[in-house]
């Protein structure tokens, strides 16, 4: 397999779910080898890496920096390149937070489906993980185990009607992504709100790009796009927070109510623990989803 970037440039223009300041990014082709590259084309295309180095802040959203230039919530854009196997890409941001758009990574999906990816000269390194390697954080853990294929258990655990213990389980090398992890929604508690706002955050959020829980059910006037559309989500924003480890990956990722903050520090960790993984060429996984009653 050989390393894919897009195949012509994408847009989207919208808001940042916390500064709800307008912003503008481009997806655009890169050569292979390059990884993925934000640029702030207000900062005199000032560019900085995805990846474990550049986190910065890890407060309900992922944000890089490197000297002094910040770009933030990129997590679920970096989620769907990871997730359809896009490796290297420009991304032209004019603000320094992501728009959410509708809360999702689905039309970023779309998008990369429309414009289509290519295929280029330089053959894919994989780490193949060879010796597990698991952090525990108070009731958090995060842990990956050697398989053949890339593959990510999830389970969360929420005192609410509409989530509860939700558990989902994704082999996949490709397409199964775009249908199963990239629709779910962002959520949060409409009791937060007003707290959250008061310290800088969430001030671009709504019933638009995101679900809001009540104590009961939930505010949006639209219904789940998945019964377990919560779990799906935290599968997705983990994925866009491994992705900062800049490969793809042959192992099983195993979370159980890990968030932002875990996410990040087990990427940065694990790659400075050689001695769990090798880097290796290997074969495409088939892609299969699985929930937790093991129904494919």
């Amino acid at each position: 397999m050989r390393e894919q970037t897009i195949a012509s440039p994408i847009e989207f223009t919208g808001i940042g779910l916390h500064t709800g300041e307008h912003a503008t990014v481009r997806i655009l082709p890169a050569p292979a080898g390059k990884g993925i590259i934000f640029r702030r084309v207000d900062l005199d295309n000032f560019e900085l890496r995805a990846d474990p180095a550049s986190v910065a802040r890890v407060a309900y959203a992922t944000t890089l920096m490197n000297r002094g230039v910040w770009i933030s919530t990129v997590e679920h854009l970096l989620s769907a390149l990871y997730g359809v196997g896009v490796d290297n890409a420009y991304i032209e941001l004019d603000n320094f937070e992501v728009p959410i758009l509708d809360g999702s990574a689905l039309p970023y999906t779309e998008a990369i489906a429309r414009a289509g990816v290519v295929r280029q000269s330089r053959r894919r390194k994989y780490m193949r993980i060879v010796k597990e390697f698991v952090l525990k954080e108070g009731g958090k853990t995060l842990g990956i185990h050697p398989s053949e294929t890339f593959s990510v258990k999830y389970d969360i655990d929420f005192p609410h009607p509409l989530i509860g213990k939700q558990s989902i389980e994704v082999e996949f090398t490709g397409t199964h992504y775009a249908d199963s992890i990239a629709p779910a929604r962002t959520f949060g508690f409409y009791h937060e709100v007003e707290k959250l706002q008061a310290g800088g955050l969430i001030r671009g959020g709504s019933l638009e790009n995101a679900i809001v829980l009540t104590p009961s059910g939930m505010l949006n006037g639209t219904e789940l796009r998945f019964p377990d559309e919560f779990v799906r989500h935290k599968t997705l924003d983990l994925l866009g927070d491994f992705a900062l480890i800049g490969q793809p990956v042959l192992g099983r990722l195993v979370a159980h109510r890990a968030g932002h903050a875990l996410h990040t520090r087990f990427v940065g960790e694990l790659l400075e623990s050689s001695s769990h993984w090798v880097l290796d060429a290997a074969r495409e996984a088939v892609a299969a989803v699985y929930d937790r009653r093991g129904r494919s």
